[in-house]
Parts: C-alpha cells; sequence; structure tokens
C-alpha cells in the first residue's frame, strides 16, 4: 500500500494498524494524520512505548497515558485512584494512537483497552476511540521483566480481533539508494539470509567510510568512546545547559526520552549529530556534522554537514504533552556527540554514515535496525557481527505474512479513497518556506530590542532575577525585560524554572 491511501484510510476514522519496513514512511504518515486530525478538532493522544519515541512524535509514553505505569495487572482500586486529570484526558480522547507497538506486551494493551472502556464508559474495543498502532514487528520486541509476567506481540491479545485494524502495509522504500543493500535487508526481514548476502556484509568489515557513528548495542561503550574522543581534542571546551519548564517528575520524564543531554560539552573538531528535524529542512534526525567554529555573538556552534554546508545551530524545544496538555519542556541545542549511539537511540534515524558493532548483540531484530539506518552499503562499515544479528523472530515472519496478506485485502477494499488521494498531494511536515535571513541577520535585529537575546545566562543575573521576583515587591516582567536585556519568554522560562508554573500568572 502506497502512503497516500494509508492516509485517506487513517482519516476516514477507521482504527489501523500502520506498518512497513524500515524507510518505508510510517512517522511520515503518522504526522500527516496527526496534525489533519487536530485541524479538524479532534482531540489526539499522541503516545508511543518508549519515551525515546514519544519525543520524536511530540507525545507521551503510553503507559503514562493510561496510567499503568509499569504494573502488570489492573488492581481494583487503579481507576479510583487515578487522579481527576487522568480521568478526564483519556475520557475527552478521540483518537488514540500507540507508535513502536511491536515493543508493547499484549497484555498490557488488553490493560489499555479494559481502562479505557471503563473510564469512559464504553464497551467497544478502546472505549469507541478511533486507535491507530504504528511499527514494524521485525524491529525491536517487548522484553519480559525478571519475575514479571511473560508477554508476547499485541496480536496475541484479547482485544486483537474486536479492534478489527485495517492493516496499512507501506511497501514503497523512501531511505535505501543501493539495489544491493535493499536485496540484503530485504532477505533478513524474510528470514532467507544466504551465504552470499553474508559474504557481502562481511566485506564491509572495517572499510574506511569518513566520518562516522558508531553504532553499540550497550550505553558504556557508547559513554565511553564519545568522552575519550572529546578529551582527545585540543582547544577550549563550550558549555550549554538545558533549560526546562514543568512539576520535576515531569521534566525527570522528558530528560529520559529525550536524546538532548543536560549539559552539552563541545570543542572545534567535535563529531556531532543533529537529534531533530529542523522547522527549515536544514538538516534532519540524523545528520552527521562537525564542528568547525562557535559564533562570535551567540557562543553557538557551526557546524558542517556531510554535504558541505555549514550552519550555526540555535536551542530547540521538546515537549512532553499528554493529550492537550503541556507537561513539561526542555530548551537545548538540537546536537549530541555522534562518534557512538546505541542502536537503541538510532531507531527512527537515517544516519549518513555508520560503523556497526554487533558483536554484542542480545536480541532478535537488533542488526535489522542497525543496518538499516543507512541508505547504502557504500555508507557501512562493520566492526563485528554475532549470529543473533541476523536473525528475526520467527513469530514476526508469521505476524508479517499475515499482514501482508490482509494489508492487500484493505487496499482493494479501500480502492475508491484513491480519488480523494489523488487530489489531496501529501505535503512534507517542514513545507514552510526556508527563509532567507541567515541566523546572524535574525539575533542582531532581535538585539537591538533586547541586548541579551540567547545569550547564556550570568550566575549573578540570575541570583538577581530571583531577588527581585520573591522579594516584598515583586518587579513585573515588564520591568524584568527592560532590566536584563531580554525577550519577556526569555523572562518567563527563566522563572518558571525557579519557581515552578503556578508561580507565572
Amino acid at each position: 500500500m502506497d502512503q497516500a491511501l494509508a492516509f485517506e484510510i487513517l482519516i476516514s476514522g477507521e482504527n489501523a494498524l500502520l506498518t512497513g519496513p524500515a524507510g518505508s514512511g510510517k512517522t511520515y504518515v503518522l504526522n500527516q494524520f496527526i496534525r489533519h486530525a487536530k485541524k479538524s478538532g479532534k482531540k489526539v493522544a499522541v503516545t508511543a512505548t518508549t519515551g525515546l519515541a514519544a519525543t520524536h512524535l511530540g507525545g507521551n509514553t503510553i503507559h503514562s497515558w493510561s496510567g499503568i505505569g509499569i504494573k502488570d495487572s489492573i488492581s481494583p482500586y487503579l481507576i479510583a485512584d487515578m487522579p481527576k486529570s487522568r480521568i478526564e484526558t483519556i475520557r475527552t480522547t478521540d483518537v488514540l494512537i500507540i507508535d513502536e507497538i511491536s515493543m508493547l506486551h499484549d497484555f498490557r494493551l488488553d490493560m489499555i483497552d479494559q481502562i479505557a472502556r471503563r473510564v469512559r464508559d464504553d464497551d467497544n474495543p478502546f472505549g469507541g476511540l478511533q486507535v491507530v498502532l504504528c511499527g514494524d514487528f521485525f524491529q525491536l520486541p517487548p522484553i519480559n521483566r525478571a519475575g514479571g509476567v511473560e508477554g508476547t506481540f499485541v496480536v496475541n491479545a484479547d482485544v486483537w480481533e474486536s479492534l478489527d485494524l485495517v492493516v496499512c502495509y507501506l511497501d514503497e522504500q523512501h531511505r535505501q539508494n543501493d539495489d544491493t543493500f535493499l536485496e540484503i535487508l530485504t532477505a533478513l526481514r524474510s528470514g532467507e539470509i544466504r551465504r552470499h548476502h553474508a559474504e557481502t556484509l562481511l566485506g564491509r568489515r572495517d572499510i574506511e567510510v569518513g566520518e562516522a557513528t558508531e553504532l553499540h548495542t550497550n550505553n558504556i561503550d557508547v559513554d565511553y568512546i564519545n568522552s575519550k574522543k572529546l578529551s582527545e581534542l585540543p582547544g577550549k571546551e563550550h558549555h550549554y545547559t538545558m533549560n526546562h519548564t514543568g512539576q520535576a517528575h515531569y521534566v525527570e520524564n522528558l530528560k529520559k526520552s529525550c536524546l538532548a543531554v543536560e549539559t552539552l560539552v563541545l570543542k572545534e573538531g567535535a563529531l556531532v549529530m543533529c537529534i531533530k528535524n529542523s522547522p527549515e529542512r536544514r538538516y534532519v534526525n540524523g545528520s552527521l556534522g562537525v564542528v568547525v567554529g562557535f559564533d562570535k555573538e551567540s557562543d553557538y556552534p557551526i557546524i558542517e554537514l556531510k554535504n558541505g554546508r555549514r550552519l550555526t545551530i540555535i536551542p530547540d524545544t521538546w515537549e512532553l504533552r499528554d493529550g492537550d496538555k503541556k507537561r513539561a519542556g526542555l530548551v537545548q541545542l538540537p546536537l549530541r556527540l555522534a562518534w557512538a549511539i546505541t542502536v537503541h537511540k538510532s531507531q527512527g534515524m537515517t544516519l549518513d554514515a555508520a560503523r556497526v558493532d554487533l558483536t554484542k548483540a542480545f536480541v532478535e531484530g537488533m542488526g535489522y535496525v542497525a543496518l538499516s539506518r543507512v541508505r547504502s552499503l557504500d555508507t557501512l562499515s562493520l566492526q563485528g557481527i554475532n549470529q543473533m544479528a541476523l536473525r528475526v523472530s520467527p513469530e514476526a515472519l508469521e505476524i508479517d505474512k499475515t499482514l501482508r496478506h490482509k494489508s492487500a485485502k484493505y487496499a482493494k477494499k479501500f480502492e475508491h479513497l484513491r480519488v480523494m488521494a489523488k487530489n489531496r498531494k501529501l505535503k512534507p511536515l517542514s513545507a514552510k518556506k526556508a527563509k532567507t535571513s541567515n541566523w546572524n541577520d535574525k539575533l542582531a535585529k532581535m538585539r537591538l530590542e533586547y541586548p541579551n537575546a540567547y545569550r547564556p545566562w550570568k550566575k549573578e543575573d540570575d541570583e538577581k532575577l530571583v531577588k527581585l521576583f520573591s522579594g516584598n515587591k515583586p518587579v513585573l516582567i515588564k520591568e524584568l525585560t527592560k532590566k536584563f536585556g531580554r525577550h519577556p519568554g526569555s523572562i518567563r522560562s527563566r522563572l518558571i524554572k525557579h519557581f515552578g508554573e503556578d508561580a507565572i500568572k
């Protein structure tokens, strides 16, 4: 099924499963649907099984949205003990989206279904919500905790059949541009890796691909490599501290779910990775670059991308949203050191080049996730591989066959929607025209009114701000703006950081 027909099926209100291989455009279609649904006035709960996937979509984890947390069963008192705000959120939601569905246990999907039915007082599946699941069962599977309830893929949930999902299996490829590499990935997905496929992969052993990110299977290796590489560079360190708003526990959840780091330390020559899509389409999540300098005015890093383009990187925001409510926000440069990253954190990325170490792969699907991050064999260097890395789940293979068959049937059933799909061309999410003025021009103009715009807060200024705002006669934000030479939004963010959201009316 193509993206256009899948989009029409989603906006028609059907419960659906959006699936397909890495690089087929699942997240693209999902984002288009979210934007359309919200624009039409629907309340959309955007969730995912991991915090990282949720932040990519600007949402929340499904565990948090449903109130199940890390529980393995529903206690008789779970709903009675739920905060009114949680009950109201579930009750007023129109569309529930769950991304990275391959990692959700079957019994937890049933728990979420039962909670939605009870809270909404509606015995239809999920209390009558439109449910859109998204993910690829060949990627990382649900992990069972020692001593916890044993679970498997969501297709085994009791609610699965009654949910009557329209399967939208995207079969176009929008990432790989190398037929040989695509053949290997397809063989890996179908469990039909042959000797010549393995030999081709092994032929990429220790091949030089220039500046590239190393993909490893655990955090310890990644942290060690990044800190060691940075320490070996000469020159001054530049520190960038994260700002945040919201209650402490929400902020902590967002920090854990986000690729941005609390204190980013950079030097000239550091290999970095963009960790968000640029609103002006200057870079994408996964773009690699090297720090070539620092802006004299703002001290923000200037990076040179693999394509030779030079950009000044400015702060971006991440939000933890619960339906329409913003629970927490972070502001940080959308960069992280990129000499190494874990396979898990690379999900959803398209990497310009990668050195992949799969000698410690410990779960089926891990090799597929890692290898499918790059566009071609020419940008892949293999540092090592074990047998587990070339395995896919036998159950995922059976699920895939069923989903492909169902998708073909649904494509015929909804063929009439193609007329609408042809008339409604999908536009990129970042279809806004890139503005011609560069960052330095914008900054210079801004500083005519706010001299300290985008300059780091000095410790003495921070202390003075707290003292003025918390005095017997607190100073108004308008006065603080003039006193510190900063935009009112910057003053508000700083005050919320110190005093919490309730302090700012």
